[in-house]
């Protein structure tokens, strides 16, 4: 049994092979990133290893890094082992188009984790059961939470009581543009003033 998290690290390198165990450890807390074509055996092999058994997933969510690195897009999966007493972080690097395996054969609690993850940042998941929205209405534009969405969204959602229903239409900004000036915060904003004839 492995409370040590360097001897714990130690044995998943020499295990499995195509884990590359982030370092140093930091916060109490074992990074390991896989490549999304092995992420369903080394979720078994985390699951089923005497020595390690992470029996619990979590959590899966998903994490935009656009402008900050490539790949752009990770899926976290956290797992806990009770025999060990320790959690385990294990992410997925991506690109904007691809698909990583479901893991929902392994851990059933996947299934909903996997499809807030497409719903709020598109990020496809191959063979799940039943990949679509869950959060956001099924003719939904976008993915909320993906950094390049708009704050305003595409769609504003209202109820018309002409035709007694809810309808969609494109985003209205009720307030105008104006240009504010942070230089000078004790000077103020200098407007340019008509002459009124």
């Amino acid at each position: 049994m492995f409370q040590n998290l360097e001897l714990q690290a130690k044995y998943i390198a020499e295990n499995f092979s195509d884990a590359k165990v982030e370092n140093p450890i930091k916060y109490d807390n074992l990074i390991i990133y896989v490549a999304a074509d092995k992420i369903v055996n080394f979720l078994k092999f985390l699951r089923d290893d005497e020595q390690l058994s992470f029996k619990v997933l979590l959590d899966v969510f998903g994490a935009d890094l656009l402008e900050i690195r490539a790949p752009r897009f990770e899926v976290i999966y956290n797992l806990l082992s009770l025999k060990l007493n320790n959690r385990i972080t294990v992410k997925v690097a991506l690109d904007e188009n691809e698909e990583v395996p479901t893991v929902s054969s392994v851990f059933s609690t996947a299934n909903w984790f996997e499809r807030e993850t497409f719903d709020m940042y598109g990020i496809k998941f191959t063979n799940h059961p039943d990949l679509r929205r869950i959060l956001t209405d099924y003719g939904f534009e976008g993915h909320p939470l993906r950094k390049d969405f708009p704050l305003t969204g595409y769609k504003e959602v209202r109820y018309d009581e002409e035709t007694k229903k809810v309808i969609y239409e494109p985003v209205k900004l009720q307030q105008e543009f104006r240009n504010f000036d942070f230089e000078m915060p004790w000077d103020g904003t200098q407007y340019a003033m008509q002459d009124k004839k």
